[in-house]
């Protein structure tokens, strides 16, 4: 890395949420744009920064920061205008000549040891002297908090969330319990903290240490693997060896954090599981208020459903399978039922009927996990859908649902699709919105991926064998030669596909290597798709689905490729950098972070606010010099992204099966080209197929797609809501 040295001559732009700034230095060599992450500066500071040079599009050569210093104003000139740069409330350029004449070149000294003296400066009273005197402290806090960071490699961007939440007490609070981090700051993982707590000579062996160890690992286990718990002895065997620790020491102190109630230790299918309190509790209530709804009486007349589904079937030219009408039956007169099924099996028909059934009259709303099910929600029945967070209005200074157990839904019913990507706490938070008596009827294909978050919530309601439920599989949509449907189902059975059908939609492209599969993809996208479905030249209708996020045939890499070959850099046609991406106008992306305050206005003038996970648009245009970036969302809600915003987007040429759920494409092509058999699964195969409507490539080697298909032995998921639920249903 470089270092720089020289004065501050402006803040070109800076995020107050983050830090995230642009500055201009005044070096020896002239102006040097900086930009990284820094406390608020003031002009002519002096500032030391390492970093790497970096070229931008649009802006040319600018200086990229890792680390600073600050140096304290020396002079007096230096230190007057420091003070009256409007850092310190209470200090303007009058104030601040007043204190530099009373103190001179110890102004600052007199400020850190003894702001008392300032009642000796005229005009400032006992009230004036605190504000100066704690703006003060918490100014020079925030940039020893930094720079302390600095020393035990946290970034600063890191830093900036650190210094938020501790404030002026960070460097105090992270000494006392350097591990505390883990919990307190998004972000920050055990490594991290760990390394803080060697450098400043906390033991190896310390109990703080193995405790924050074991912890560590459940909340990791949640995040990467969607466990709520682990069997003890993988617990301890994970924790030993993050720690390198015996396993004694680390049993011990896992049975003090029992005993404090910081972990719980439960029996589960013979052998003891241990979740901290948050996912035990989650798990337990949902259980709890699922039960509950089960077993709420209905009286509904039996004559009256079957005349509705009758007159539903003469409406619509179908007739039901036995299985269909139970369903509805059941949705009718049960205060919960789960229906599930594949592709093709009748769910969306079913949840239109039983709409009809429940009639006008009942207020029943429609809901999903993700803006784009939502969307295809509304479109098949024609009625409003709403994202399960938007609906339980999510948002306000804390960030909580709005809508809750003291504010519950007003409604008679809840419609869900799509539940298997709703994870334990979603689902919690829901059930807690819902009054007494309210009818809910949870929707979803049981075989796909389970949800990203933490719970395994649909697949245990099923396996219970205590909560009312239907399993479709008889397929009724099959368009005449289409493949995907029985195709999907294919797989899910362990047989392999049928492929290259003449006049079919379901093919693959054999390519021995990952580089050649990676070019096919591309021109598939790019000329042979657009054509084939007479798209002309938008490919937006075709989407690449990868397994996995590494590798030539991984999301990250198929991403620039298809970029470049779709949306290439052209002159007149705006870009920005933003870290290791560029966007550039007209590029696909996708909102990766739930942003609930984002405002959007609509096409038509309507405005609102919400951009949520999984929502896929355009960027329109670069704006402003490049700080401000245009996204349009479904062809009509558009949203301008400030810079920093811009970590919530990625481009979204390519994306990983899991991102695609609850979405639906025209045409989804696959690499099938090898990787980690934990990631090679059916049910990933499965999931990916069954995004598309008309039309599926895979592309790569025959045997890889074998290999998938045959290996059905998914990622086991440790979860214990099926447990809670036969242990309050009486079923354990």
């Amino acid at each position: 890395m470089e270092r720089l040295r020289g004065k501050a001559a402006g803040t070109l732009f800076r995020n107050g949420e983050n830090g995230y700034s642009v500055i201009s230095l005044q070096t020896g060599e002239g102006p040097v744009t900086v930009t990284g992450t820094f406390p608020e500066l003031s002009q002519g500071e002096i500032l030391s920064v390492e970093g790497t040079w970096t070229q931008h599009p649009q802006y040319g050569r600018q200086f990229r920061a890792a680390a600073f210093t600050v140096e304290a104003p020396q002079t007096r000139g230096a230190i007057e205008a420091y003070l009256g740069s409007g850092l310190i409330k209470g200090v303007g350029p009058s104030t601040a000549r007043l204190i530099v004449q009373a103190f001179g070149e110890d102004t600052l000294e007199v400020l850190a040891t003894a702001p008392e003296r300032l009642r000796e400066v005229p005009k400032i009273g006992k009230v004036r002297m605190r504000q100066i005197a704690q703006s003060f402290l918490e100014q020079q806090a925030s940039r020893s908090t930094y720079i302390f960071l600095q020393r035990y490699g946290v970034t600063p961007a890191l830093s900036a969330k650190i210094n938020k939440l501790y404030r002026e007490q960070a460097e105090r609070l992270i000494r006392d319990n350097p591990y505390r981090l883990i919990d307190d700051i998004q972000g920050v993982g055990f490594a991290t903290a760990d390394r803080i707590a060697q450098a400043i000579g906390i033991p190896a062996d310390s109990a703080f240490r193995l405790r924050a160890g074991l912890k560590f690992v459940l909340q990791d286990a949640a995040g990467a693997g969607g466990h709520t718990c682990l069997p003890e002895e993988v617990l301890l065997l994970q924790a030993a060896e993050l720690l390198g620790a015996g396993k004694e020491p680390v049993e011990r102190e896992a049975r003090a954090l029992i005993l404090n109630k910081e972990l719980f230790a439960d029996r589960m299918d013979g052998e003891d599981r241990l979740s901290l309190p948050r996912f035990r509790t989650a798990e337990a209530e949902v259980a709890r208020r699922l039960l509950s709804l089960a077993a709420a009486p209905r009286q509904t007349a039996m004559g009256s459903v079957r005349q509705k589904i009758a007159a539903f079937e003469r409406r619509n030219g179908i007739r039901f399978s036995p299985t269909q009408r139970q369903a509805v039956t059941q949705a009718a007169q049960s205060g919960l039922i789960v229906i599930t099924g594949g592709p093709g099996t009748g769910k969306t028909t079913l949840i239109n009927c039983i709409l009809y059934v429940l009639g006008p009259e009942r207020n029943v709303l429609l809901a999903a996990p993700t803006g784009r099910a939502a969307k295809r929600m509304a479109e098949a029945t024609g009625q409003e859908a709403s994202t399960v967070h938007r609906l339980l209005q999510y948002g306000g200074e804390e960030g909580l649902f709005q809508v809750n157990q003291s504010n519950p839904l007003d409604c008679d019913g809840v419609i869900v699709d799509e539940v298997s990507m709703m994870d334990v706490f979603l689902m919690r938070s829901l059930l807690s919105a819902l009054q007494e008596g309210t009818h809910l009827i949870l929707v979803g294909d049981a075989d796909q991926l389970p949800s990203v978050g933490p719970g395994n919530v649909l697949s245990d309601v099923l396996s219970c064998g205590l909560i009312p439920q239907v399993r479709l599989t008889e397929i009724f949509r099959q368009q005449e030669g289409s493949l995907i449907v029985l195709n999907a189902h294919r797989i899910n059975r362990g047989e392999e596909p049928e492929l290259n059908a003449q006049g079919g939609d379901f093919f693959f492209e054999r390519r021995a290597e990952p580089q050649a599969a990676a070019a096919c993809i591309v021109e598939l996208c790019r000329t042979r798709l657009p054509g084939y479905l007479k798209l002309g030249e938008d490919a937006r209708g075709i989407q690449v689905l990868s397994p996995t996020r590494k590798g030539e045939c991984g999301v990250i890499a198929l991403n620039l490729l298809l970029q470049a070959a779709l949306n290439p850099k052209a002159p007149g046609k705006a870009e920005i950098a933003f870290g290791e991406t560029v966007f550039r106008a007209g590029d696909k992306v996708m909102h990766v972070k739930n942003n609930y305050l984002l405002e959007w206005t609509a096409r038509d003038g309507a405005a609102g606010q919400g951009v949520f996970n999984g929502d896929i648009g355009f960027v329109t245009d670069i704006l402003e010099d490049g700080r401000l970036v245009k996204v349009l969302y479904d062809e009509e809600r558009e949203v301008v992204y400030e810079y920093a915003l811009l970590e919530e987007l990625e481009l979204a040429y390519c994306l990983s099966v899991h991102k695609s759920q609850g979405s639906e494409f025209p045409a989804v092509v696959m690499p099938m080209t090898g990787g980690p058999r934990m990631l090679l699964t059916r049910n990933l195969l499965y999931t990916g197929v069954t995004r598309a409507k008309e039309l599926v490539v895979l592309v790569g080697r025959v045997e890889v797609l074998r290999q998938m298909v045959r290996n059905n032995q998914e990622r086991r998921r440790y979860s214990a809501l099926g447990h809670w639920l036969r242990v309050m249903g009486g079923g354990a």
